[in-house]
């Protein structure tokens, strides 16, 4: 049976890192799609992988230069993506990137006769479309469904490293929550979901899947215990969600791409966000190997 090869786009990134492993532990040839290569090597600050070796082959590309994603796809049985503006960048928008960037990627796939196309999209999209990234990701999410080209949506709930955000405010001794930290929610380790996202290259047929971790917690729960790993007594006080709305418009005013950010931050912040649990990563290990790095 011939080697299956696989583009990861967004490899250098927290998921992506873990997937390029994924992959080329399961015996596939790793095609790593980046803005650079040196963004694949060294351990990353959550402990995401040192990747560089184990991509077989880097492609240098940026999603908001279609020609630079030329050739990108060429030989490449499956296309997964996790290609996306996670934080605020000068110049740039979700739009830009999680939905046009993609939709080029898509395009060369479907010219390089890809058989599977893999993308990491949101849980819950459906209740947060006010969000401009939110709706960047579905407005991709339709085109790809409309395609023809074979598909899987892999929707998770939040990342261990959104995780390690909390823990870096609760080292510096006090952690602001919008609103009263009682969402519950179940976030799951890259290692973890890099496993499903492998896993989908030999779906058949078009398919969802939603994916937490293994343990539900509060928005207090998961800064009680990072503290708890750093040995603080915790210190938490909770903002009115106006202040972040308010926050918001003024920001969205003058900084777009923060703003888009901001948005789907608040929009998380009013529900509950438990998807399908899997895995067996603990967060509350996590931290404590945070803690212990320093």
């Amino acid at each position: 049976m011939a080697q299956m090869k696989v583009l990861v786009a967004g490899a250098s990134g927290y998921l992506g890192r873990y997937v390029v492993s994924e992959f080329s532990g399961r015996g596939c040839a790793v095609r790593a799609l980046v803005r650079s290569r040196e963004r694949l090597s060294g351990v990353g600050p959550n402990f995401e992988p040192d990747v560089l070796e184990l991509a077989g082959e880097v492609h240098i590309g940026d999603a908001t230069d279609r020609a630079s994603l030329r050739g990108a796809c060429n030989g490449v049985d499956v296309v997964f993506s996790c290609m996306g503006l996670t934080k605020p960048q000068p110049g740039l928008t979700s739009e830009a990137v999680d939905h046009l960037g993609n939709r080029a990627l898509l395009e060369e796939a479907l010219q390089s006769g890809v058989k599977r196309f893999i993308y990491i999209s949101v849980f819950n999209a459906e209740k947060m479309m006010d969000s401009d990234l939110v709706r960047s990701h579905e407005l991709f999410v339709a085109e790809l469904k409309a395609s023809g080209m074979a598909n899987t949506v892999i929707r998770p709930s939040a990342y261990f490293n959104d995780m390690g955000m909390f823990f870096g405010f609760a080292k510096k001794g006090h952690v602001f929550l919008l609103g009263d930290g009682s969402n519950r929610f179940n976030p799951i380790h890259g290692a973890d979901l890099a496993k499903l996202c492998a896993d989908a290259a030999n779906d058949e047929g078009n398919r969802e899947v939603a994916a937490g971790g293994p343990e539900i917690f509060t928005y207090d729960e998961t800064n009680l215990m990072a503290f708890e790993a750093l040995g603080l007594e915790p210190k938490i006080t909770h903002l009115p969600m106006w202040i972040g709305d308010a926050a918001l418009f003024v920001i969205g005013l003058f900084n777009k791409p923060l703003g888009s950010i901001m948005s789907f931050a608040l929009s998380v912040s009013r529900m509950d966000n438990i998807a399908p649990s899997t895995g067996t990563r603990r967060l509350l290990d996590f931290y404590r190997d945070l803690a212990a790095k320093g």
